[in-house]
């Protein structure tokens, strides 16, 4: 599983983020505010699966599944599914978003990534909006992206800075992408930004939805 987080494994092989704890509520108002209380959503690179059993509890309405291309992510998503009992939790897909050949068919009501774009090769981001395009309802299907960008008229913070020198020192591909060429490339597949939310330690939600 692909993070620069610190993960703890608990006795039931569930793994937990303490990002992923820190950062919940701050998604999840987002969430409530913009989602359409009943449908479905798919998660891609959910990781640890704590944001997954935290808002699909707290949104009841919808259908929420979870994906990870991680065998170990999909074990602790599973693992997190069954302490909490959450019915509108599906089993977690092997979503890759650089692979097509992995993708669900849809349609879907909404998508949601946390923490990808930048802990991954470009190549994933430009599947995560192929996938979009292709899975999300028309019009108006949100798709949800929350994490630390680079924008042209807002100065990097100090700690953004250090976190993408991390970042590419760990794998050149990687590193905080520019917030306009995510939405060109999002609109390049009939996604357009609506809403720039800044979030808690210099990072964002950003919105889109299908045209």
């Amino acid at each position: 599983m692909q993070t620069l987080d610190i993960i703890a494994a608990l006795p039931d092989g569930a793994l937990t983020s303490p990002a992923a704890r820190r950062n919940s509520d701050a998604i999840l108002n987002v969430l409530r505010a913009h989602l359409s209380a009943r449908g479905s959503l798919l998660e891609i690179a959910s990781g640890s699966g704590e944001h997954a059993v935290s808002f699909a509890t707290a949104l009841p309405g919808l259908t929420w599944t979870p994906s990870d291309p991680s065998t170990e992510a999909r074990a602790s998503i599973t693992a997190w599914v069954q302490q909490v009992g959450a019915a509108n939790i599906r089993p977690a897909l092997p979503l890759d978003a650089a692979n097509a050949s992995t993708w669900p068919m849809g349609p879907f009501d909404a998508i949601f990534c946390a923490n990808m774009t930048h802990i991954s090769p470009w190549s994933a981001t430009e599947g995560l909006m192929d996938l979009a395009g292709r899975v999300l309802r028309r019009p108006g299907g949100l798709l949800a992206l929350y994490g630390p960008y680079r924008e042209a008229e807002v100065p990097l913070a100090a700690s953004n800075a250090a976190f993408d020198a991390s970042l590419k020192s760990r794998n050149p591909a990687w590193g905080l992408r520019d917030r306009t060429e995510v939405e060109a490339l999002a609109k390049s597949h009939g996604l357009a930004a609506t809403l720039r939310i800044e979030m808690p330690a210099n990072n964002l939600t950003l919105l889109f939805r299908r045209f």
